[in-house]
Parts: C-alpha cells; sequence; structure tokens
C-alpha cells in the first residue's frame, strides 16, 4: 500500500465514528509478473498509469521493505495485511506471521493460478491436486486465509472428496 494510506484511511474512520472498521492493507505487493494475466484481462497497461508498477510496489528481491512496510502499516491502523503474490513469497507469509501478531491474508494472483491451469491443460499435472497443494503451502507458510481465483473449484473439489 501506498506510503500514509492506512494513517490516512484510518484517521478518515476514526472522525467519522467508525472507530471499530477494521482495515485490511495491501502492505507486501511485490511488483511482480505473475499479475499479468488480470492485467491483460482488464486492460491494465503500465500506460493507464505511472509508467511503471515498480514506483509503489515492492522489489521482489527485497524482504526487509516488506516487513518494514507491515510494521509502518500496523502503526498507522491496519488490523491485517495482504502479501501478494502468494506462491513465490511463502517465505514473506512466514516472516510476517512469525514477526506480527496480526492475521496474514495471502492472495494467489491470476498468474499463479494461470500457471497451474496451463500446466493441467496441457497434461503436465493434475489441475485438483496442484491446486491444493498450492493453497496447502500458502497456508503452511502462516497465512490466516487466503484469496486465490480457484476457490469455487476448489470448495468443490474437497466437498466431493469430504476432505479439508
Amino acid at each position: 500500500m501506498m506510503d500514509g494510506r492506512v494513517k490516512a484511511i484510518r484517521g478518515s474512520l476514526n472522525s467519522k465514528g467508525y472507530c471499530n472498521t477494521i482495515i485490511l492493507s495491501y502492505a507486501v505487493k511485490y511488483a511482480s509478473n505473475f499479475y499479468g494475466p488480470f492485467r491483460n484481462v482488464v486492460g491494465a497497461k503500465l500506460s493507464s498509469g505511472p509508467s511503471s508498477k515498480k514506483t509503489y510496489q515492492m522489489d521482489y528481491r527485497n524482504t526487509r521493505e516488506a516487513l518494514k512496510a507491515v510494521e509502518i502499516n500496523i502503526q498507522e491502523g491496519a488490523d491485517m495485511v495482504v502479501v501478494k503474490p502468494a506462491m513465490t513469497y511463502l517465505d514473506i507469509i512466514s516472516n510476517v506471521k512469525n514477526n506480527f501478531n496480526i492475521p496474514v491474508f495471502a492472495y494467489q494472483t491470476s498468474g499463479e493460478y494461470s500457471m497451474i491451469k496451463y500446466a493441467a491443460l496441457n497434461g503436465c499435472m493434475d489441475f485438483d491436486q496442484a491446486i491444493l497443494e498450492s493453497i496447502q503451502c500458502i497456508k503452511r507458510a502462516g497465512a490466516t486465509a487466503i484469496f486465490t481465483y480457484a476457490a469455487i473449484k476448489l470448495a468443490r473439489f474437497l466437498a466431493a472428496n469430504h476432505s479439508i
């Protein structure tokens, strides 16, 4: 999330009497190629905003920046945080979970989902088993909750197989 945004949101909510409203901050959002499929669908080209998402998204090579951003967002009033993308940042999810006493949401992006989907469509892996494995690994890393494009398919698979 951009610097100071949580503080501004918290201040505005508090001033209007919404002191107990929970803020979920996109504290850890990396400048990632894994957003590609979503951006292509909605037509969100880099030219539609800043010349580069890197001006406000994190460098994927940096761990300390993520932890510092979470710390600042909590100080500004965030009640929980998102790590996005999830699968390639399991270490970050784990670090956030181990260093802060707040819920950590993981966001499995369109690119992460698409990798599994395309591999399954091309006979390289079983979609249901691969998506289940990816979600279980994200959970094992410490995610409190997970956003995924596979939610409905995964729920149907789990219900049909009587496993959770």
